[in-house]
């Protein structure tokens, strides 16, 4: 698979076919689960994001993520729920440089002009929708090649799903973005390019089973499985 940059690449596919496991062995994720492991290569601007040595906090800060569910530091202001991922990575800066991170990830993520006058107010007082935003700002903060979204609007009502799929339209001018959805018109609206994973059965590895141009996986996919998935025959 080759994932193309300053465009969103959708996964989609029925229930436990791999993709959000997929998604997370791209910024090293899956790591964190006792047994996981990976075979094959995962390169980003020609490196080895596997390579023996290679520390997955420096890959996760050029991939970043965003949760399933709207997932702000509960007992952290808004802005320090944004500078979060900034001061992790054991950077200084002054109060102005983090205010200015501050205004630029809020305002990248739709979210400064609804906030401005409440940054010292807690980030999980917002609303689910502002609450998503929100973390796409700490993701965007420490201004990573990669945004990752796993169902980033399944918990999210329609008005805040529209909300975010502008907002990814917007980003994609300056982050390569890849979402997992369920929501085959969704994948449909906001991506360029689309892979269709399944699964032959029940505890049978998932698979990729094609990728192309969205429109040609909605209109004209080579495969049959792909054409019956997303015109609603299974899934």
């Amino acid at each position: 698979m080759s994932i193309r940059p300053a465009q969103v690449t959708a996964l989609i596919g029925p229930s436990g076919c791999g993709k959000s496991t997929f998604l997370r062995s791209i910024n090293r994720m899956h790591e964190v689960i006792p047994g996981a492991y990976v075979e094959g290569s995962l390169t980003l601007n020609g490196n080895d994001l596997y390579a023996p040595g290679t520390d997955p906090v420096s890959v996760r800060r050029q991939v970043g993520m965003v949760f399933q569910r709207p997932n702000p530091f509960p007992t952290m202001s808004i802005y320090d729920n944004v500078v979060a991922g900034y001061k992790l990575n054991s950077r200084k800066a002054s109060k102005t440089v983090t205010d200015e991170l501050v205004e630029r990830s809020l305002r990248g993520a739709n979210l400064w002009n609804e906030v401005k006058d409440r940054l010292d107010k807690p980030g999980a007082g917002l609303s689910g929708g502002q609450q998503q935003r929100l973390c796409i700002a700490r993701a965007i903060a420490v201004q990573p090649d990669v945004l990752l979204m796993d169902e980033p609007c399944s918990a999210l009502d329609p008005i805040s799903t529209l909300a975010i799929e502008d907002l990814i339209n917007e980003l994609k001018t300056e982050y390569t973005i890849v979402i997992v959805t369920h929501n085959m018109q969704q994948a449909a609206r906001v991506s360029d390019y689309t892979g269709f994973f399944n699964i032959e059965g029940t505890g049978k590895p998932g698979k990729l089973v094609e990728m192309d141009e969205t429109k040609t996986i909605f209109s004209q996919p080579r495969e049959k499985a792909t054409e019956d998935y997303v015109s609603g025959r299974f899934g």
